[in-house]
């Protein structure tokens, strides 16, 4: 029986997070959003030099403060659930933060790559976790760490969404699906891989016991509850906190052959599969294989994503130009792009150049220079370069995608922020030859709320039904590839 109660997302992306109060009315899905705020990282100059960090207490205070307005317009929450992006963590000491968490982009990560190959080889490293070679992933984070001496002072490391829910119910655990993506996660067992931790030398019970989407992390603090007007002892509850697992949640599929693309900052482009894909073609063609939510993987690759368009634009409009002024200029830019009959340059979206903020269209100019190829000349083909640089990365990862695993992939789900970006989503049916389905925008939050009434007795069923209830109430936006003389 479904109940005309809500339960409050916490989403945090890599620019922005927000409050969404979700539930189930009449067989459908309701969202409404109640706070959004800015997620700006910071530089600071230390002892080791300039380091980019997460504000984590300010975006602690903004994420508290959204809460706090949706317990006062809907006093019967019945859960909190907190997702964010993967890798970054918290080193702890005595249940207290150490120090602001770095940004996955921040360059330090590369001597930590070194000392960690030095003492597994790559090829035994994917064997174990079975997770994609980025070079920020968490254990290379951590082997710095290790090195600079940092983990001397620190008893625990909690992934970001999971030091949000210690804040706010005083227990330390690891959500799952975000432990899939540290490197120390076992991909068979799926439980930490101890003996890996001890060759690497981190200590002994850095992280936290796991804990899988749908259980109940805690009840909020007292204080806390008092601080954001919620009733005491309100549940927080694990849902897919990696948001790319809580994303694939609300992907609409149709049947076990359609890959989805979670389409934001970054591209995650893959399949949902009952098990692991260990080969060493996999390992070779750097597929990752991360926990999903009742116990799925997420077979997928990271491709880089819209990332490349917002910096673009941010060199462009540079420093002082608001959120709404770039998403104006985008929507006009996307608009002159679909206008460019010119040939552009298709361009690797996965060279490491691309990884760093910074001048995108210089480095996209040099890239081609660099290769034999005339670069984009103005900003309308530079936007039509990258989104069709991008579909083509997507068409090469789903044809690895079907040697590997043995799937026929007839059709392409892209949810996320770039499900919205008309251009991209025909250009991606066009280079797979595929028909793409576009939507829901929210996933990320929808899965993430859909986990959490799951386990308040709000709605019932395995992802299947779940599924069928996104599709009833979100309708994708349908793109067929059209037939081009060269791509």
């Amino acid at each position: 029986m479904e109940q005309a109660a809500s339960v409050a997302a916490v989403d945090l992306g890599a620019t922005s997070g927000r409050v969404i109060l979700g539930g189930i009315s009449g067989g459908r899905i309701r969202m409404r959003h109640v706070a959004r705020f800015a997620n700006q990282p910071v530089r600071l100059h230390e002892g080791n030099g300039p380091g980019l960090h997460w504000n984590i207490t300010e975006l602690y205070r903004s994420l508290a403060a959204g809460l706090a307005q949706a317990f006062r317009e809907e006093p019967d929450v019945r859960s909190i659930g907190v997702d964010s992006w993967a890798v970054d963590y918290g080193l702890m000491r005595g249940g207290k933060l150490l120090g602001l968490p770095y940004h996955y982009r921040d360059g330090r990560t590369a001597d930590g790559v070194r000392s960690v190959h030095a003492a597994v080889t790559p090829d035994e490293l994917y064997s174990r976790s079975g997770l994609q070679h980025l070079p920020f992933n968490t254990v290379f984070q951590l082997a710095v760490d290790r090195e600079r001496g940092d983990l001397a002072m620190a008893d625990r490391a909690l992934m970001v969404p999971d030091l949000i829910a210690y804040w706010l119910t005083g227990r330390q655990v690891t959500e799952e699906t975000n432990a899939a993506t540290t490197g120390l996660l076992d991909a068979r067992t799926r439980q930490w891989d101890t003996g890996l931790m001890d060759r690497l030398g981190l200590p002994e019970g850095l992280f936290a016991p796991l804990i899988a989407p749908g259980e109940r992390i805690g009840g909020l603090l007292s204080g806390v509850a008092e601080e954001l007007g919620a009733p005491a002892g309100v549940p927080v509850t694990a849902v897919g906190s990696h948001d790319t697992a809580s994303a694939v949640v609300a992907v609409p599929f149709t049947d076990e052959n359609a890959a989805f693309i979670s389409s934001g900052t970054w591209s995650l482009v893959g399949l949902e599969l009952p098990g692991p894909v260990l080969t060493p073609e996999s390992h070779a063609a750097n597929f990752t294989n991360e926990g999903g939510v009742d116990g799925r993987i997420r077979y997928l690759k990271n491709v880089s994503g819209l990332w490349l368009l917002s910096e673009s634009i941010r060199t462009w409009d540079g420093p002082g130009t608001t959120d709404s002024q770039r998403t104006s200029n985008l929507a006009e830019l996307i608009s002159q792009a679909a206008a460019v009959t010119a040939p552009v340059p298709v361009f690797d979206v996965q060279d490491e150049r691309f990884t760093a903020p910074g001048d995108m269209p210089a480095r996209v100019t040099a890239w081609c220079e660099e290769h034999g190829l005339r670069p984009p000349r103005g900003r309308a083909e530079m936007v039509r370069s990258i989104l069709e640089s991008l579909a083509a990365a997507y068409a090469d990862v789903i044809e690895q995608m079907e040697s590997l695993t043995g799937r026929s992939i007839r059709t392409v789900h892209v949810v996320g922020g770039g499900s919205q970006n008309t251009l991209l989503c025909q250009l991606t049916a066009d280079r797979t030859g595929r028909t793409v389905f576009a939507g829901p925008v929210e996933a990320t939050a929808i899965g993430n709320v859909l986990v959490q009434a799951r386990s308040a007795g709000l709605v019932t069923g395995g992802l299947e039904e779940l599924r069928r209830l996104v599709a009833r109430t979100f309708e994708p936006i349908r793109y067929e590839p059209r037939v081009r003389a060269a791509l």
